[in-house]
């Protein structure tokens, strides 16, 4: 290549300069960021529209509504707690405790929840199982991603 800012097509021929986006140390990409949101609002917007369009009582609805924000606040919780461990700031070994039994209480509430529903069927209970789960796995990487940007910009 005669110059290493230009990209070759399949023909062999430059096609021009290379754009590329200057990133701080540490900070996640714009694709990142964009996947872990998008991931977030699909898996709690598909699990509140199935709530909404679910066929059971209200109070059914307000639990299964309650587990998945009790869930993404200890994700939340969780995810910071530990990377403040790991990055030498203190944390309490009860909030540190409280936080990991906080996730694993939500995901029980959720998979007992759902053993016990009579009333829904099956596809839609690992609908719901997935759907959550995949809301507090976007919910940490997004904490993530806002903690790795806030720490790249303080850097600079």
């Amino acid at each position: 290549m005669s110059n290493e800012n230009e990209v070759l097509l399949d023909s062999g021929k430059p096609k021009g300069p290379k754009l590329k986006v200057e990133r701080k140390e540490g900070e996640p990409t714009p694709a990142f960021i964009g996947a872990s949101w998008a991931a977030l609002l699909v898996g709690v917007a598909a699990y509140l529209i199935g709530l909404f369009n679910a066929d059971m009582q209200l109070n059914e609805k307000g639990y299964y509504f309650a587990v998945l924000v009790f869930g993404l606040y200890a994700s939340v919780s969780l995810q910071k707690a530990v990377r403040d461990k790991d990055e030498g700031i203190p944390v309490t070994n009860i909030y540190y405790g409280i936080s990991w039994l906080a996730l694993i209480i939500s995901i029980s509430l959720m998979g007992i929840g759902l053993y016990n529903a009579g009333s829904i069927v099956l596809s839609e209970k690992g609908f719901y199982g997935m759907s959550f789960v995949l809301s507090l796995f976007a919910a940490i990487t997004v904490q993530k991603n806002i903690r790795d940007t806030q720490r790249a910009r303080e850097r600079e």
